[in-house]
């Protein structure tokens, strides 16, 4: 009997404490945003809830299915009968389409853990319209202020063009002006009187027969609008090429004779005092049977002057000169290009990395 007694009191015990448990009710919990505009930004929405239990409710987490949806709540406990809120943020921007979000909400109340939803379709914003010349030269735009002709083999022609427009209000007359020294480049312009919103064209061409370099080359050529020559950067227009000798047509008997070249891969040309000029050296050598020819040696550090060598015999070494100018260069270990181009088929490009250190 007592057993009896025991087990019915604390069921009895286990509902009154249930009933003293906090309840969550929702009005609702699902909302339908409709059609939103994603140019209109961030869409919110209200759900209240009510404690109608008998004890304080807590809610100790909320969570959203992703991390487009933002959710903030009540953190403070809410008293039974009294009433709480959790806005619910849904963020369009990028989201084109329809869409449907879950908030996960966990509490101490008799139920733990309840849901509410909210969903709609997203109206994507109008495309905005491309700018094709985003780059202004004077009152011109262009696509572009370079030209890349990529590789060409020595004795090709190779053309290429710019293309402008007047997004002015006024007429323009447009023309083209170059350097003597840039003889290589052949160019001519397109609708040299422009009206507006009319587009033309920067032709040009590089004839690597009458370039004098091997390698990567640049000519300049500056718009000219309305008369007005200016030759600064706002008007300049790059021209790039990389000229390589072409080895195609060797015969097997040339290619048994080819010189070969030999060059060190690092050359240490020591120390040198800021502001002072360094010297030094490297060697290269022929171990094929016809002369090396140095088409030419280059690098991309202006301090680093080169004196490179006539044509080497086989089985000879020949110095390339080099001069550091450290004036302007920081305290520091340097570690620097220098590119050798030559005949030789198999390697017509060397490079070898010069170390220094300014003090």
């Amino acid at each position: 009997m007592k057993k009896i007694f025991s087990t019915l009191f604390m069921a009895l015990t286990a509902v009154a404490m249930m009933a003293q448990e906090p309840v969550i009710t929702f009005e609702k919990t699902e909302h339908d945003f409709g059609k939103i505009h994603e140019e209109d930004g961030r869409v919110s929405v209200v759900f209240e809830f009510k404690n109608e239990g008998m004890s304080p409710l807590v809610l100790s987490n909320v969570r959203a299915s992703c991390g487009c949806t933002t959710p903030t709540w009540t953190k403070e406990p809410v008293e039974p009968g009294q009433v709480g809120s959790l806005t619910v943020t849904y963020n369009p921007n990028g989201r084109p389409g329809r869409f449907q979000k879950t908030v996960t909400i966990t509490s101490n109340a008799k139920e733990p853990t309840v849901k509410v939803y909210i969903k709609g379709e997203v109206i994507p914003k109008a495309a905005q319209p491309v700018n094709k010349y985003p780059v202004a030269v004077g009152e011109l735009s262009m696509k572009s202020k370079t030209l890349d002709l990529g590789t060409l083999k020595k004795g090709e022609v190779k053309g290429g063009e710019l293309e402008y427009a007047n997004l002015s209000k006024a007429d323009h007359n447009v023309d083209l002006a170059t350097s003597a020294a840039d003889a290589f480049m052949g160019n001519q312009v397109t609708l040299a009187s422009v009206k507006p919103n009319e587009t033309g064209k920067f032709i040009f061409s590089i004839d690597t027969k009458a370039a004098k370099l091997y390698g990567p080359i640049e000519a300049f050529a500056y718009v000219v609008v309305d008369g007005k020559k200016a030759i600064n950067d706002d008007f300049k227009l790059t021209i790039k090429a990389n000229i390589v000798e072409d080895f195609s047509t060797l015969s097997v008997e040339q290619k048994q004779q080819a010189p070969i070249i030999e060059a060190p891969a690092t050359v240490n040309l020591g120390k040198v005092a800021a502001g002072k000029v360094l010297k030094g050296k490297f060697e290269l050598k022929n171990s094929g049977v016809n002369p090396l020819e140095i088409r030419r040696v280059y690098s991309t550090e202006k301090a680093i002057v080169i004196k490179p060598c006539k044509a080497i015999k086989s089985g000879k070494k020949g110095a390339i000169a080099l001069e550091i100018n450290a004036k302007g260069l920081q305290p520091g270990t340097y570690n620097r290009e220098v590119v050798v181009i030559s005949n030789d088929f198999k390697q017509s490009i060397k490079k070898v990395k010069i170390a220094f250190v300014v003090e």
